[in-house]
Order: C-alpha cells, then sequence, then structure tokens
C-alpha cells in the first residue's frame, strides 16, 4: 500500500505560488483549499485560480472543497482537468451521484467529513468514492493542532471498504506532523495532508521525505 503526501498551499505563499509549488515537487499531489466564507469562516481560491494553478503546478492537484451547495458548483472543479475533487458529505444534497457526476468528468471523487461527523452514512456506500477525508483538524483554517479522537473513524471506514472489497483512498487532513502522521497510519490513512509542517520547512521536499518515511512503515505493514 503506497503513502501518499499532499501539501497544502493554504500554507504557502500565495504572491509566489509557483515558486512554492517547485518546491513540493516531489509530493504525490497538491492539496488545494476552496473555501467559500459560508461551509467554513475562511475565504481562500476560486476555479480561476484552481484552473492557474492547475496550469502551473508541476505535480496533480488535489482539490478539496470546503463550500456550501458542492451539487451545484462541484463539477465545475472536475471539469478544468484537477486530479480529483473532494466535497463535504455535510454539505451535499445527494453525494451518491454527485461521486459520479465527478468520475463522469474524468476526476476522482472524494468526501470529506469533518471531526463532528459520524462515519455512519458512509459505511454502506464507501465504494462510491475514490477517497474518504476525515478532518483532523476544525475546517477552515491552517495550522491547528491535530486532533486523535477521530482516528477511530478511520478504523470504521477501513473495515467497510475490506468488507466491500473496493479500492478507496484514506485520507487526513489538518495537524500532519512526523509524530502525529504515525497515529494516522497506524489507524488506517495512506494518504496525507500536511501543511505547516510541509511549507513551514526551511527545505519543503525534505520535509516530504521525513514524512513519508515516518507513515511509511506503518501503511505498508497493513
Amino acid at each position: 500500500m503506497d503513502v501518499r503526501i499532499n501539501p497544502s498551499i493554504l500554507s504557502a505563499d500565495f504572491v509566489n505560488m509557483q515558486r512554492d509549488l517547485e518546491r513540493i515537487s516531489n509530493a504525490d499531489y497538491a492539496h488545494v483549499d476552496v473555501m467559500d466564507n459560508h461551509f467554513v469562516p475562511n475565504l481562500t481560491f476560486g476555479p480561476q485560480m484552481v484552473q492557474r494553478i492547475q496550469e502551473t503546478s508541476p505535480i496533480p492537484l488535489d482539490v478539496h472543497l470546503m463550500i456550501s451547495d458542492p451539487d451545484r458548483w462541484a463539477p465545475g472543479y472536475a471539469e478544468l482537468g484537477v486530479f480529483s475533487v473532494t466535497f463535504h458529505l455535510e454539505a451535499a444534497g445527494d453525494p451518491v451521484a454527485l461521486a459520479r457526476s465527478l468520475r463522469a468528468r474524468g476526476s476522482r471523487a472524494g468526501v470529506a467529513i469533518k471531526p463532528d461527523t459520524p462515519v455512519d452514512a458512509l459505511l454502506d456506500i464507501v465504494q462510491e468514492f475514490d477517497q474518504i477525508l476525515v478532518m483532523t483538524v476544525e475546517p477552515g483554517f491552517g495550522g491547528q493542532s491535530f486532533m486523535p479522537t477521530v482516528l477511530p473513524k478511520l478504523g470504521e471506514l477501513t473495515r467497510a471498504i475490506s468488507a466491500q472489497g473496493c479500492d478507496v483512498w484514506l485520507q487526513v487532513d489538518g495537524g500532519v506532523t512526523e509524530e502525529t502522521i504515525v497515529q494516522a497510519a497506524e489507524a488506517g490513512a495512506d494518504t496525507f495532508v500536511a501543511g505547516s509542517s510541509v511549507f513551514g520547512h526551511a527545505s519543503p521536499d525534505l520535509a516530504i521525505d521525513a514524512l513519508r518515511l515516518a507513515a511509511g512503515e506503518h501503511v505498508h505493514a497493513r
């Protein structure tokens, strides 16, 4: 099983975005947080900015939509040609239909849940998604502390995925460091979003390598 490290460009220098994207070229994907100041109390990128990042990034984009009404807006991000689009279960009217719409447009389909959201609604439909993101902080801002209390959800999802015999990536996002990535990997995650611990490092590429190494033994052991 592979380890995937997806640095969050929410922690990058927005004025020097292309430079910072080049500094993480050894990562698997660039994690792009789209926030609408409604679903979460922050405002970041829109479709035009994501399109430009898509045109200049040396690695594929993993787009995370923290927005209201993703049923309406998410397909447009898939049409930009990004690798994956993840929407929030809490905001979607019909998550299965939306996931199928994203796949039909050539994007991998992901669904995310906030720390307080139970996984129950996902357990019988995990096969409808390519990726499930369990937030390990409250969505909206970078630099928060990892919440280990959400890790049991990864175990529940891992068992459901195994029972249904499907290939679904389990992603965590928030407070991921060399220490907490081990906890997340042991709990079942294989895809890790890291912002401050990558872009706050003097050499982001070395930080990525260190995170990959820290998680690797625990992910491959499953």
